[in-house]
């Protein structure tokens, strides 16, 4: 298994997860990274698609809300990087959710790493 690893984006400090760790299915995944961000004193977490569990994207299953509530209650910010267009085609209620956490500050979900440099990049 790969680590995850601390990056740099435009003075924020990201910790990239790897795509072959353990699943973001829960509080309890969800703890384990926002502890593992604390730690290197990083201040957003970059989860590739890959790790995110299928019921994070059935809004019904609640995954979803438990994960991003502990994101917001450990002041981390959480990015969800990679193509979900297969969950959105399926649902209008994924789609509206995207689109209103892509609105934030806190919860994003991106297509690529590339995205999230442009996001962070300073406006100027």
């Amino acid at each position: 298994m790969t680590t995850n690893t601390l990056v740099t984006l435009h003075d924020v400090r990201v910790l990239r997860c790897a795509p072959d760790g353990p699943a973001l299915d829960g509080e309890s995944a969800a703890l384990d990274l926002i502890g593992d961000a604390m730690g290197q004193e990083a201040e957003l977490v970059a989860v590739p698609v890959e790790r995110v569990a299928d019921e994070f994207f059935r809004l019904r299953s609640g995954v979803a809300g438990a994960v991003m509530q502990k994101f917001v209650t450990y002041r981390q910010r959480l990015v969800v990087v990679g193509d979900i267009s297969r969950h959105v085609a399926g649902s209008t209620a994924l789609r509206d959710f995207v689109h209103e956490t892509n609105s934030g500050n806190h919860i994003w979900f991106l297509p690529t790493y590339d995205d999230l440099d442009a996001r962070l990049r300073p406006a100027g």
